[in-house]
């Protein structure tokens, strides 16, 4: 599909960098967490900071000789489309979400990485792109290199459905919010998404995956486990620095192997 290419020196409202910073760099690696840009940064060779403007704090490195951008896309899908919209007008063709999740299957262990080949769409952002019978689908040979990159690392993973709310607290059933109310279509919605074999919930990947297909692009969606909804509410922070680890790791390894094997 093709579509609206910026000049190669116009600096992009929201992300404030320009496609001549990007040294024709297709892949993006995606965290949300602004400060996890420089530590998955530090995994690539010969990386320097862009640009930091609101959410979206960026960093360029290189797997070999391919250039690859590190861009955090805050908390949530308005935010992560923002910063899809404003990358393909770059020439970002390739995106590969890292993020941290809680699972909601009992078979899913701490620390274990997440490979979503398809996201509930329990956000708003992907409607604004394609009606709601629209699947929120990966690439399939970006994911199946996600796959192999794990596997090469010997990381424990899972694959399959994810569920992307545009709230933490009452789209994810938790109760512990300020109020302590779910309102009636959110309650039994955690039992429902584990009787049809969602693994876990996050809050971007409906949106990426909804709006990459429709532009004609290639996203998949790497999440780190770092809570058990099966056990506890709460985020186990010892495994955070693990999970950071794994997550930047394998994605260095999948660019590296997806590039090679010159895969669109």
């Amino acid at each position: 599909m093709t579509g609206i290419v910026s000049d190669s020196t116009a600096v992009q409202y929201h992300i404030g960098v320009s496609r001549a910073m990007l040294r024709g760099a297709r892949y993006v690696l995606l965290p949300g967490d602004p400060d996890r840009v420089e530590p998955i940064a530090s995994c690539l060779d010969r990386a320097t900071e862009l640009a930091r403007h609101r959410e979206y704090r960026s960093a360029l490195g290189y797997v070999d000789d391919t250039p690859v951008l590190v861009m955090s896309t805050g908390i949530g899908s308005p935010s992560t489309g923002i910063a899809v919209e404003e990358l393909a007008r770059l020439g970002v063709t390739h995106f590969l979400r890292l993020g941290t999740t809680g699972a909601i299957q009992p078979h899913i262990a701490l620390g274990d990485l997440i490979i979503s080949e398809g996201a509930v769409r329990l956000e708003g952002t992907s409607g604004h792109y394609a009606p709601v019978e629209y699947p929120a689908v990966a690439s399939l040979s970006l994911t199946q290199k996600l796959v192999e990159a794990a596997l090469h690392h010997n990381f424990s993973y899972q694959t399959g459905i994810c569920c992307s709310s545009d709230s933490f607290w009452p789209g994810q059933e938790r109760y512990d919010s300020f109020s302590g109310y779910v309102q009636r279509r959110f309650q039994g919605s955690l039992d429902e998404w584990q009787h049809l074999g969602v693994l876990n919930f996050e809050m971007e990947t409906s949106a990426l995956f909804t709006i990459a297909r429709t532009f004609g692009l290639h996203a998949a969606s790497l999440c780190g486990v770092i809570a058990l909804r099966t056990q506890s509410e709460s985020v186990q922070e010892g495994v955070y620095a693990q999970v950071k680890e794994r997550l930047a790791l394998v994605a260095r390894e999948t660019v590296k192997r997806h590039a090679a094997s010159g895969a669109r």
